[in-house]
């Protein structure tokens, strides 16, 4: 039983080896225990735009009472879209494939009378 679960850990290992998981985060090299997330951008004006839809969308939250936008969001379905963009760069989809390793390495370690229920 002990050499099968070594077997089991060193397929894990080599698993993540093999792929190159967790590349969202990089390890921020002057704090400890702190990443550093990269967001693309083509310039200073298009992270200008991201702030500012960051901020239109949350007016926009907290004061969406009809008929009132403030003036200040001349176009909120532009802005949401945007922050949606912006929400799908950070999406961490290598990560997700490896969720989906481990949990079907999950699955196949368990006993067969867990496996059923």
């Amino acid at each position: 039983m002990e050499i099968e679960e070594k077997d089991s850990h060193r397929d894990f290992v080599s698993l993540m080896n093999k792929i190159d998981f967790f590349t969202k985060l990089k390890t921020d090299q002057e704090k400890e225990n702190s990443f550093v997330l990269e967001v693309k951008v083509s310039g200073y004006n298009e992270l200008s735009i991201m702030i500012a839809d960051l901020l239109k969308v949350s007016i926009l939250a907290l004061e969406s009472d009809p008929p009132y936008v403030s003036e200040l969001i001349r176009n909120p379905q532009i802005n949401v879209l945007g922050i949606l963009e912006l929400a799908l760069q950070l999406m961490p989809q290598r990560e997700f494939e490896l969720f989906d390793e481990l949990h079907q390495f999950y699955i196949s370690q368990k006993p067969d009378s867990i496996k059923e229920s």
